[in-house]
């Protein structure tokens, strides 16, 4: 199968949210979560994804994840991902309590296709210890707990998606969400062996600063050669295509409706894309200071808002 039918797949059977004036919608891709060693590339911006977080849940907006939003090819183990990252978890938890959650898996965490893999590890969570209680809202201090393992509901009956499909209620448009690696042979087709490589092979190489040339995000050419892919099944299908993989923020256009929400791994930054309004904006957490020499979480859009009646006239939807 090539690369052109492999994205086109990630839509079959996908489910389809209905989108008006009224929906918030926050698009985040490529967390890579870790276990909080030097290969968490995560870690170093969990202040600013938590605080984008905490933002977009008090103001109505549902959360929508485009894949690898766990590091899964470095990590064999999800349960100590959430350990590490439990404040992150009790946010998504929250999310997913007033059905405000939605997850598209992707490469580096294939394995939560299998609705299986997600009952065992992503329903409930074991702790064993005070700091992690997921029975907490995560607006709230934690409470301690007994030393007693105890089991605590985490994201019960979630499933991930190769793709969603956005409606418009208004203009019918249809925006198709995928996570973007079904352009590249080695990370969709051959994922499995990209992954036990990354493991065995790259994961100790990073670790003294060497790059992984599998990756879409750090091997340019590769980069460039998945956007162009992507950008063509885009246009050629004339399709409002947003994704992430190649870590690459970008904003679409009539010619070329692709988007792309970039990650959460940059080196001081994180970026994700807003839909509220009908209007697709492209945006990046940052750290500022103010005159007083205080830090802050600022929220700076890198692009104008594109309004989704620009596409109306060259986007058909699919039969």
């Amino acid at each position: 199968m090539g690369w052109y039918q492999r994205i086109t797949g990630a839509f079959c059977d996908a489910p389809v949210i209905p989108l008006d004036c009224s929906s918030r919608f926050a698009l985040f891709s490529d967390c890579h979560r870790g276990v909080g060693n030097t290969n968490d590339n995560f870690l170093k911006n969990q202040h600013l994804y938590l605080a984008a977080l905490r933002h977009y849940f008090q103001n109505g907006y549902t959360y929508i994840e485009l894949g690898d939003g766990d590091e899964l090819w470095e990590n064999r183990s999800l349960a100590r991902i959430i350990d590490i990252h439990d404040d992150v978890f009790r946010m998504l938890k929250e999310f997913h309590r007033q059905n405000r959650l939605c997850m598209i898996y992707g490469n580096h965490d294939h394995c939560k296709k299998n609705v299986r893999y997600c009952r065992r590890h992503c329903s409930a969570f074991y702790c064993q210890h005070a700091t992690t209680n997921f029975c907490q809202t995560p607006l709230q201090p934690v409470s301690p707990q007994s030393e007693a393992e105890t089991a605590a509901c985490l994201l019960p009956d979630i499933c991930f998606h190769s793709g969603i499909i956005l409606r418009d209620s208004i203009s019918q448009k249809e925006i198709y969400l995928t996570h973007g690696h079904q352009a590249d042979f080695l990370n969709s087709t051959l994922a499995p062996l990209s992954g036990f490589l990354v493991r065995y092979l790259w994961k100790p190489l990073e670790a003294i600063g060497v790059s992984d040339p599998t990756s879409a995000a750090r091997n340019y050419t590769k980069k460039k050669k998945t956007e162009t892919r992507l950008a063509s099944w885009a246009s050629q299908e004339q399709k409002l295509l947003i994704t992430g993989h190649t870590h690459r923020p970008m904003i679409g256009s009539p010619d070329s409706p692709y988007f792309n929400a970039g990650s959460c791994v940059h080196p001081s930054s994180i970026t994700c894309i807003e839909i509220q309004s009908r209007l697709i904006t492209l945006v990046k957490w940052t750290m500022q200071t103010r005159s007083d020499l205080s830090l802050y979480v600022a929220r700076e859009e890198l692009e104008p808002p594109v309004c989704l009646e620009i596409f109306q006239k060259k986007t058909q939807p699919i039969i």
